[in-house]
């Protein structure tokens, strides 16, 4: 009996790790989806610009670099773009839903 409540009560911090461990990583995916963005973005404006521009320069690539990832990782730390959140949606069951709550509308009829 004791054995089965200390494994009930590790039961909801073993849950609570999940849930931050897969929060952190979808965090982290949107921060690598958004800075692959942003240096597209840098990639085609480089390429859209005229010989003599200051956007042709190789110079500042690594600081620009470093200032997308920057960027990247305030915007999904703000969750700005959705993405983690979608992709924690379809990973984690919703925690409020009992049995009842999840059966469909029409089963009921």
């Amino acid at each position: 009996m004791k054995l089965d409540n200390a494994l009930q009560a590790q039961a909801p911090d073993a849950d609570a790790r999940l849930r931050q461990r897969a929060t952190d990583a979808a965090v982290k995916f949107e921060a690598q989806f958004i800075k692959q963005m942003l240096g597209q973005m840098r990639s085609a404006t480089r390429e859209l610009a005229d010989e003599d521009s200051p956007l042709k320069k190789k110079t500042s690539e690594p600081m620009n670099d470093l200032a997308d990832g920057l960027v990247a990782d305030s915007l999904a730390g703000q969750r700005a773009f959705g993405i983690a959140d979608l992709l924690l949606k379809q990973l984690l069951p919703a925690p409020d839903l009992s049995a009842g709550a999840a059966a469909s509308p029409s089963s009921e009829k």
